[in-house]
């Protein structure tokens, strides 16, 4: 065989202690380990691309990257292995396979799912502080399933994106599910769509916060949306709480 391979990556990672998924100057970052990690391997400038950014502090259970090797001294099991044994221990590779030239991690992606939590107690345990967003007062949850059921279907999301000049194909994104569920202190958000905007979820999240402390209607949201502009109704929730849980293909 000539030419390089690509190699599809599954990995998982707490965001906590990183400036999210980006290379940045003088910032330690999700893609500048991964990068750094193969250059030490192979000798070779690698770019590794992701399905999506995820911001500081957010964290991943199925995020998606693919790169480019000349190199073929490994297997993909091999590969998977030299990168744990290499990479930060808050970033684990799940999974290595070659795959073909036209797979991109974010081109390829149909779909999405992200998942928040918080924990709704008025005590936070100190195990849990870096993965759930604590709220002290009782949420009402129904009231946040009202409201997130108004969000559900394909919508125009400008007024749920913290920058929605920046989004080149547009603003209107397929809302598939948005659920709240609540399991003893812990609530739980879950989104799944065809793709998000520049801190959807946790806009999302941020606006059923406030709908959960009553500051805010539930049957607001679809006024929210229709109106696309972005107000002090939907604050951007902080980025602790945000997994990046699936992507699909």
């Amino acid at each position: 065989m000539t030419g390089p391979c690509r190699y599809r990556v599954d990995c998982a990672y707490d965001g906590s202690d990183f400036s999210g998924w980006q290379v940045q100057p003088r910032r330690v970052t999700i893609q500048g380990e991964f990068e750094r990690v193969l250059r030490e391997l192979t000798q070779e400038t690698i770019r590794v691309e992701a399905s999506g950014r995820t911001d500081a502090g957010v964290h991943a259970r199925g995020q998606v990257a693919h790169f480019e090797c000349a190199s073929r001294a490994m297997t993909p099991k091999q590969l998977m292995r030299a990168l744990n044994a290499l990479l930060p221990e808050a970033i684990r590779v799940l999974k290595v396979r070659a795959v073909s030239p036209e797979f991109h991690a974010r081109f390829s992606a149909t779909g999405k799912e992200y998942r928040y939590f918080i924990h709704n107690a008025p005590v936070l345990l100190p195990d849990i502080r870096r993965y759930r967003v604590w709220v002290r007062e009782p949420l009402d949850v129904q009231a946040m399933q009202i409201a997130a059921r108004h969000l559900e279907g394909e919508h125009d999301f400008a007024a749920f994106a913290a920058n929605p000049n920046r989004e080149l194909e547009g603003t209107r994104r397929h809302v598939q599910l948005l659920t709240v569920r609540k399991q003893g202190s812990e609530i739980m958000i879950q989104a799944k769509g065809n793709g998000f905007l520049y801190k959807m979820v946790r806009s999302l999240a941020g606006f059923l916060i406030r709908v959960g402390r009553g500051e805010v209607d539930p049957d607001t949201a679809a006024a929210i949306l229709k109106s696309g502009v972005r107000t002090a109704r939907v604050p951007t929730a902080p980025p602790h709480g945000l997994f990046l849980w699936r992507v699909y293909y």
